[in-house]
C-alpha cells in the first residue's frame, strides 16, 4: 500500500467499546498486516473502523487484487476464545496497555492479557538465558529474580525451560510476567503446565497470538521483541554464541534498553554468548544490586490520567532499525583482517555507534573478529 494515499493524520480513537475491539482484531489479522502497517493505518485514518473501510483500496493501489479484511465472525471468535480461556483483550491506545512496550516501533496491536494487569505499569526486569542451563545458572537466576521482586521489580521472561524457568518460580511470591509465543491457553512446553497456572494466579501471562496458536519457530522473535520491550533492560544468564537470548539482547538495544550480563566460565559453551556481549560492553552482573545500580532502581510510570470525554493520543512507533551502518561496514571489508579504527576512520561514523553494529555483526556471522582489535568477513 502507499504511505502518502492520504495526507492528513487522523486523530487516533481508542478502541472503548466490542465493536471497537473487533475493529482492532480485524485489522490486524487481516492479510498483509503485520504490526508496523496496523500503526501506520491507525494514523493515516484515525480509528480502525476506518483503516478497514481504507484496506482494500489500498491493497488494489499496491497491485492486490481480490484482498478481502478478516471477517468479522473469525474476529467474533477470537474474542469468545480468549474470555473463555479467561483472559482480558489489551488495545494499544488503552490505559491498561504498558506504556514502555507502546514506544517500540512495532509493538503489539492486541495482547490477550491473565492474571494480575496491575503488573503492566510496574518496574520490569527481563531475564532470559539457556533452555540447557547449568544448576549454577538456575542457582543464579533464582538469586537475581528474588532479589529483584523483593526491590519491587516485576522479573519478565519467556516460560521455556531452565532460566526461564528458574526466574518465573522465584519470583512468584512478588510478581512475574510470561510473555508466550503461542496462543493465552497453550501452554509450551507442557512440562511448564503447573507453573503457568500458579503465573495466571499469582503474576500475568500474555501473548499477542490468537487463542489455539500452537508455537511455531517464527514466533519466538516475535515474542522475544515484547520481553525486552516490556522492560528497562534485559539480564542474559548463560547464553551460547548462536542463541534466542542473543536475539532478545539485540531487540533490547535496538530499543534503548540496558542488556546486562552474568559472566560464565570461558570453557563453557552456554557462557559465549553472554561473554561477548561483557567483551564489547554490556554490565556485567554479579548479583541483584547491580541490575538495580545500572538502571538507578527506575520505575515504569504509572498509565497516565486522562479525561474519558478527550481522545487518548498515541505515541508514534519509532522508525524502524536502520541496517545501512550493517551494510556499510561489511562493504568495506574483504577475508583480509584491518584494523578496526581503520574502518571507524574510512567510514566517518561514530566510535559508539560503530561498536554496537559490530557486536551484533558478530553474534550473526556476518565478521569475524581477529586479535589486536582486526576484523574481516568470514572466510
Amino acid at each position: 500500500m502507499k504511505a502518502d494515499l492520504f495526507s492528513y493524520p487522523t486523530p487516533f480513537t481508542p478502541p472503548t467499546t466490542e465493536e471497537d475491539e473487533l475493529s482492532f482484531l480485524r485489522l490486524i489479522r487481516s492479510r498483509r498486516v503485520g504490526p508496523t502497517t496496523f500503526h501506520r493505518m491507525i494514523r493515516d485514518h484515525g480509528s480502525a473502523q476506518a483503516a478497514l473501510e481504507a484496506l482494500p483500496e489500498g491493497a488494489r493501489e499496491a497491485g492486490v487484487s481480490d484482498y478481502q479484511i478478516c471477517p468479522e465472525g473469525v474476529a467474533l471468535a477470537e474474542l469468545k476464545a480468549g474470555r473463555r480461556a479467561g483472559a482480558k483483550l489489551i488495545c494499544h491506545g488503552s490505559p491498561a496497555y504498558p506504556r514502555a512496550l507502546a514506544e517500540i516501533h512495532d509493538a503489539p496491536p492486541i495482547l490477550w492479557a491473565l492474571g494480575r494487569l496491575e503488573l503492566l505499569h510496574s518496574p520490569m526486569i527481563a531475564m532470559v538465558g539457556a533452555r540447557n542451563a547449568s544448576s549454577l545458572g538456575l542457582r543464579m537466576a533464582r538469586r537475581l529474580a528474588e532479589g529483584l521482586g523483593e526491590a519491587g521489580v516485576t522479573v519478565v521472561s519467556g516460560l521455556a525451560r531452565g532460566i526461564d524457568t528458574a526466574a518465573h518460580m522465584a519470583a512468584l511470591p512478588t510478581g512475574t510476567i510470561a510473555v508466550q509465543a503461542g496462543g493465552i491457553e497453550v501452554i509450551y512446553p507442557q512440562e511448564n503446565a503447573k507453573l503457568a497456572g500458579q503465573i495466571a494466579e499469582h503474576g500475568l501471562r500474555l501473548s499477542e497470538n490468537p487463542p489455539g496458536t500452537q508455537p511455531q519457530a517464527r514466533h519466538f522473535p516475535q515474542r522475544n521483541r515484547i520481553i525486552s520491550g516490556l522492560s528497562s533492560g534485559v539480564v542474559v544468564v548463560e547464553a551460547a554464541t548462536k542463541s534466542g537470548s542473543l536475539i532478545t539482547a539485540r531487540d533490547a538495544l535496538d530499543q534503548g534498553r540496558e542488556v546486562m550480563v552474568v559472566p560464565g566460565h570461558p570453557m563453557d559453551g552456554r557462557a559465549g554468548g553472554c561473554n561477548l556481549l561483557i567483551r564489547d560492553g554490556a554490565i556485567l552482573v554479579r548479583g541483584s544490586e547491580d541490575v538495580l545500580a545500572a538502571l538507578q532502581a527506575v520505575a515504569a510510570p504509572a498509565p497516565p490520567e486522562h479525561d474519558p470525554a478527550e481522545p487518548l493520543e498515541i505515541t508514534p512507533p519509532l522508525a524502524p532499525t536502520d541496517t545501512a551502518l550493517d551494510k556499510r561496514i561489511t562493504a568495506c571489508l574483504t577475508p583480509s583482517p584491518v584494523a578496526e579504527d581503520q574502518v571507524i576512520r574510512d567510514l566517518g561514523i561514530n566510535a559508539a555507534e560503530f561498536a554496537r553494529a559490530i557486536v551484533m555483526l558478530e553474534i550473526e556471522g556476518a565478521i569475524t573478529r581477529h586479535p589486536g582489535g582486526l576484523i574481516s568477513l568470514p572466510g
